[in-house]
């Protein structure tokens, strides 16, 4: 198979997927190296179709069907490593989703990771990637400040999660 016909079954394969799948999977599925998937991901990038990496793998970017019902706010926030399974229950528990973090970084400006996290599930699973990494948290790079972007229902969930952000001292 070409490069072009691969990449149009990656977007298929990637369109029909409701969850993150493994550059691992998507290359078994379309028959080449995980390395030949990560090159076909950033060419399909750089046509400007929105494949997001995580930690669980690549999913696209979709708009909720309501999207005049989500709100979005970024949270600055600074906690120890040990708080981060707290944090993330504490946006999930009052409605939010995770959808990234970023830091901004003195040399290399913003650098942002999509993550993607729904629940209690999600926030658990990422946690125990980060206790068994030997790689730092990215905010090791700027003395534990980092943002996260949180979509909602609504205003008055991420106003309730800014609220228990604040009570639990990790807003900056």
């Amino acid at each position: 198979m070409d490069g072009k016909r691969r990449r149009k079954k990656i977007m298929e394969i990637l369109n029909q997927e409701e969850l993150p799948i493994s550059g691992a999977e998507l290359a078994r599925r379309v028959g080449v190296s995980r390395q030949a998937v990560v090159q076909d991901v950033a060419l399909l990038r750089a046509e400007n179709e929105e494949i997001m990496s995580t930690n669980k793998g690549y999913i696209l970017h979709r708009l909720p069907e309501k999207q005049e019902h989500v709100c979005v706010r970024v949270f600055r926030v600074s906690h120890a490593t040990e708080d981060t399974l707290d944090e993330l229950q504490t946006i999930v528990d009052y409605g939010g989703r995770l959808l990234n973090v970023f830091i901004e970084h003195e040399v290399y400006g913003q650098i942002n990771v999509d993550l993607i996290i729904n629940n209690r599930l999600d926030a658990a699973e990422f946690v125990n990637l980060l206790e068994h990494s030997e790689d730092q948290p990215l905010k090791a790079l700027t003395g534990s400040c980092h943002y996260h972007t949180v979509a909602a229902d609504s205003r008055k969930n991420l106003d309730r999660i800014e609220m228990e952000l604040r009570n639990k001292g990790y807003l900056v």
